[in-house]
């Protein structure tokens, strides 16, 4: 795999404000950058915007669908209108200067997609949040980001007024209108087509925050190349997306899982996506029912819920259904294909590495393997010396591709990049034929009596047993074992938690797997901790 070398000088920024480039990891604790698809050739002038929205106008898609949602369909040409007036309101009303920080705080909705875009395009740095962060949470983004303007969703403007290092200009958008709104705003805008900024293809445009699965979420800065990267990688050699296909789903676009799956690639494609809030399992049936989706991105948990409901929809316009986020449970997986038809595409990202870099669609799709590395990437397992171990070793899952980690201002770089490697922080093993199986967080992993345990090997066998609904499992400080296999289920309606019902699932369990991975200690929750995006948070469940 070819790679590329530190240049000998740093490309020209077409930022004003250095802030992004000051703060990224010196260019030796960056991990090493591999572009050798020919579709990974990228200018080094580049604006992700531009090329993702002005080109798909001038390739001749103004009139197609780019985004539907409830109450509205926008074609390209629309959304580039809307897009250029947002930018144009940016620059020019609100005085930005190319390089500064726009946090950005709305649900999925066509408003919201337009800010991301105008942001990229205006040559700013997009700051995306999750809609259900709170005042503190908020306060620390601001604060390390150094935001210079907030764009923000009306109905979401409670919790952000309580956060401190607010910036003074602040933008509602989709309320009523008024005066100061984003809309009023944007209604006297001179016509005609908004001038990209000329950025560098390596001028920060993205700056994301991690789901807090560990608790402390870290600052992950991504250049306009790299948005485009992950465009002409999963999609084009996994998912095989193509312009009649009509995207749909449940990951917010401030989670870089939805920001692709939902906006990017279709975009990149000359495709439509859907954009709805507050899916549930019923309304996203319905949804993929209603706007003859094909493509389907979701979290595990959800096509949990959703298999025992997919007889009562119409689901024949849906031909591939993606899974990411979380490990995919195979008990998950194979209820999903008995309910639908439909063979899941399972996928590992990360928001350091941007998006899905292992997946396997189709007939390479081998059960319970999250795949292999797709084009444009590779990976390896580490043993414990670090060194790259053969099939059937459990270690250390180490990742290169077109994208990598680069932390804003952060300590954590020097544990995340070593020798050049991204390390996901995930447990995998490898098998003779390049399969990659996950086992479990590396933080995850439970050694008791000398065994290692993975949990989510023990919650895929809870998960088999019809009194359960949702687990997760961690180890417990024991005495005797060093640690014991802690379990917590939320069981269905109507189901009791007892002691016999304990024992019964430890029963299950011991005769679903190896009988030293069961459950020692069960508790019975109403629910599990989740981030926004649907991620177990079992430092939570260790915390209890």
């Amino acid at each position: 795999m070819t790679a590329i070398a530190a240049p000998a000088s740093t490309p020209a920024s077409g930022h004003e404000d250095p802030f992004a480039r000051n703060h990224l990891p010196p260019r030796g604790l960056w991990p090493e950058l591999c572009f050798d698809l020919p579709e990974l050739q990228y200018p080094d002038r580049l604006n992700c915007a531009a090329e993702l929205l002005d080109r798909a106008i001038e390739r001749g898609w103004g009139e197609r669908i780019a985004i539907r949602s409830a109450g509205a369909a926008w074609t390209y040409a629309q959304l580039q209108q809307q897009v250029d007036r947002i930018a144009y309101v940016l620059r020019t009303r609100l005085g930005l200067k190319t390089g500064n920080r726009v946090l950005l705080r709305g649900a999925n909705h066509p408003m919201m997609a337009a800010c991301v875009l105008a942001v990229l395009k205006a040559g700013l740095v997009a700051v995306p949040t999750m809609p259900l962060l709170r005042a503190r949470e908020l306060g620390a983004i601001l604060g390390k980001a150094e935001v210079n303007a907030v764009l923000c969703a009306d109905a979401l403007r409670g919790e952000l007024d309580a956060a401190e290092h607010l910036p003074a200009a602040v933008v509602t958008f989709n309320g009523d209108g008024g005066p100061g709104s984003l809309e009023m705003l944007m209604n006297d805008v001179p016509p005609g087509v908004f001038a990209p900024c000329d950025t560098s293809a390596e001028d920060v445009c993205l700056i994301s925050f991690t789901s807090g699965t560990t608790g402390v979420p870290k600052g992950t800065m991504h250049f306009h190349r790299d948005v485009l990267a992950i465009c002409d990688c999963f999609p084009r050699s996994t998912l095989k997306s193509g312009h009649d296909d009509v995207f749909i789903g449940t990951p917010p676009l401030a989670f870089t899982f939805g920001l692709g799956g939902l906006l990017l690639f279709p975009l990149r494609a000359g495709a439509s996506t859907v954009l709805l809030e507050k899916l549930t399992p019923e309304t996203l049936l319905q949804a993929i029912r209603d706007f003859k989706a094909t493509i389907c991105f979701t979290a595990p948990t959800f096509y949990r819920q959703m298999a025992p409901l997919a007889a009562q929809y119409d689901l024949s316009s849906l031909r591939k259904s993606v899974s990411a986020g979380e490990a995919l449970p195979l008990a998950t997986r194979e209820a999903w294909q008995q309910a639908t038809g439909l063979r899941m595409i399972d996928g590992i990202g990360a928001t350091e590495m941007l998006h899905i870099f292992i997946s396997a669609a189709d007939d390479d799709i081998r059960p319970g393997a999250t795949g292999r590395p797709i084009p444009g990437y590779q990976a390896c397992v580490l043993d414990l010396d670090g060194h790259p171990a053969g099939p059937g070793v459990i270690g250390r899952l180490a990742v290169k591709g077109p994208t990598g980690c680069r932390y804003l201002a952060d300590e954590r770089q020097r544990d995340y990049v070593v020798n050049g490697w991204n390390l996901t922080g995930d447990a995998y093993e490898m098998d003779d034929d390049g399969y990659f199986f996950y086992r479990s967080r590396t933080d995850d992993m439970i050694i008791s009596a000398g065994y290692n345990i993975a949990g989510p090997e023990v919650e895929d066998a809870l998960l088999r047993h019809p009194a359960v609904a949702e687990c997760g499992v961690v180890g417990k400080p024991d005495q005797d074992r060093g640690q014991i296999v802690e379990a917590f289920v939320v069981l269905k309606s109507g189901v009791e938690g007892n002691d016999a019902l304990a024992a019964a699932l430890q029963e299950f369990v011991k005769g679903q797997i190896a009988p030293y991975k069961y459950p020692r200690a069960i508790r019975f929750v109403p629910a599990l901790p989740r981030t926004e995006t649907g991620k177990l948070q079992r430092f939570k469940l260790r915390q209890e």
